[in-house]
């Protein structure tokens, strides 16, 4: 039976990674808490592929957004970030990613994708898997699906800007909605 991660310490992470200026770094879940961020951690399966760059491309052309609910992005694949790089060259017209404003990790040793539980071990490559970390390192928010769809960014976006309420959000609450209170009374 799979661990729960949500409500618990998030599996920390250091990663190579393709920065949003072209160049090699690194990301970390230490640096990010450091910097009092919160982190949308979200995992994809291979690079050159169909579904991946309309969610790559949707998250980056609203990354001011996430910026703006001091929130960094971080995609990852078990690609290497040769490969990463390789896809960003790519216009996205010809079905590449061109520059995004996030990075892009490489966890070729798959280590991270199997502490978040999203490793398909026998292929090698991660599920679509979605996870919000607060900035004291704790797991707010999974979700992890079949590779075959896409994620919607506004969803993400919904999901980060309740979390950050700290209050009780009923279905379908949209930011300047009233969140719930114990008694059931809106506030």
């Amino acid at each position: 039976m799979a661990e729960r991660l949500v409500g618990k310490q998030a599996p920390r992470f250091e990663m190579e990674a393709v920065l949003p200026n072209g160049e090699f770094g690194r990301v970390s879940l230490e640096e990010n808490m450091k910097n009092g961020k919160w982190t949308v951690l979200f995992f994809y399966p291979l690079d050159f592929t169909f579904v991946c760059p309309t969610e790559i491309t949707a998250i980056s052309d609203r990354y001011h957004e996430f910026e703006d609910l001091n929130a960094v992005v971080i995609g990852v694949s078990t690609d290497s970030v040769y490969s990463h790089k390789a896809w960003m060259n790519v216009p996205r017209n010809q079905n590449g990613i061109g520059q995004i404003k996030y990075p892009l990790a490489a966890d070729r040793t798959q280590q991270v994708s199997r502490d978040y539980g999203v490793l398909i071990e026998e292929e090698g490559v991660a599920l679509r898997g979605l996870f919000i970390i607060d900035p004291d390192g704790e797991l707010k928010y999974a979700v992890i699906h079949h590779n075959n769809i896409g994620r919607d960014v506004d969803e993400v976006l919904r999901v980060l800007q309740a979390l950050q309420t700290g209050g009780l959000c009923p279905a379908n609450w949209k930011l300047g909605q009233p969140t719930l209170t114990l008694q059931g009374e809106s506030h």
